[in-house]
């Protein structure tokens, strides 16, 4: 299980954002080389990345991410040479748009494992749907390699490929809301989680942002790409389950467990009905709560 609440961009080439970022504890830190980074820079942000990723894996107890280039941009392969090393859990590729563009990453990241003496597959893949291409072809992209554990909805790359302006965005955002509930379906109909794309508003409207990360939870997203450490613990609270759903989950393992015991299919608890369904779904929630326990405390120890 990879939990993926709070996952925080942090530019390649920022010494001071990078030194932060060793501070503080989202669930993942993503390196970005691409947008965050100016092609001059590239280079240089490719060394510190790799300087820090098992650094700040270390201190914070994060999975370590990079935001790659994308395969169009010829720089790809140069990308993953630097950063491609033991600590790294994973890569981010940019505005993907079929599953050849998975499967060329997979043998690009396959050649580096061996290169670099790491397991075969061990570098993860999460595709950000960022093109009208890319969430018509979600499925295909989501389901396209076994290194996949999530697809990500980029908003920004997606209203420029579509005409959107996204200074003016519907206070519902209804222009996403079919891109979003693409991007949920596809990947859970292929067994990954999906990761809501970064929010654009003000950063000191907390309240926009929770709304957001709100609306983003009921429709099936895991997660929230975040670009600022102050959404952290927002996105953490809105997708973990509260203590209310986690009590009354508890309490439909519980009582579920004890009817199948019995010989019983089903049972009733607090007046309503509870079958199969209902346990398997607050089974989930229980482990959940207990894996994300388990990660924090084992990152407030350091062990």
């Amino acid at each position: 299980m990879m939990v993926l609440r709070s996952p925080l961009f942090v530019p390649g080439n920022n010494t001071r954002m990078i030194a932060k970022a060793a501070t503080l504890a989202p669930d993942a830190i993503v390196f970005d080389l691409e947008d965050a980074v100016p092609l001059a820079d590239k280079d240089t942000a490719r060394v510190m990345i790799r300087d820090n990723i098992k650094p700040i894996k270390s201190s914070t107890g994060a999975y370590s991410f990079v935001r790659i280039n994308g395969l169009t941009t010829g720089l790809t392969a140069e990308d993953l040479k630097f950063i491609a090393v033991e600590g790294l859990d994973g890569v981010l590729l940019p505005k993907a748009g079929a599953r050849s563009d998975i499967l060329e990453l997979d043998s690009l990241l396959k050649a580096r494992e061996k290169e670099e003496g790491l397991e075969i597959g061990s570098i993860k893949i999460i595709p950000l749907l960022e093109t009208a291409k890319g969430v018509i072809n979600a499925y295909e992209i989501a389901s396209a390699s076994p290194r996949l554990v999530a697809v990500g909805f980029g908003g920004g790359d997606y209203c420029l490929d579509m005409g959107i302006s996204i200074s003016v965005l519907s206070p519902e955002q209804t222009e996403f809301l079919y891109a979003r509930s693409q991007t949920v379906i596809a990947g859970r109909a292929a067994g990954v989680q999906a990761l809501d794309s970064a929010y654009f508003g003000l950063l000191t409207d907390m309240d926009r942002f929770t709304w957001e990360a709100t609306m983003a939870y009921r429709l099936g997203f895991k997660g929230k790409f975040l670009i600022h450490p102050t959404q952290i613990d927002a996105a953490n609270k809105v997708f973990s389950p509260s203590p209310e759903e986690t009590e009354y989950s508890r309490k439909v393992v519980a009582a579920f467990e004890e009817a199948q015991a019995k010989g019983r299919g089903a049972v009733s608890l607090e007046g309503k009905m509870i079958d199969y369904m209902n346990y398997q779904q607050a089974k989930d929630i229980v482990n959940l709560v207990k894996f994300i326990a388990g990660r924090e405390k084992k990152r407030d120890t350091g062990s």
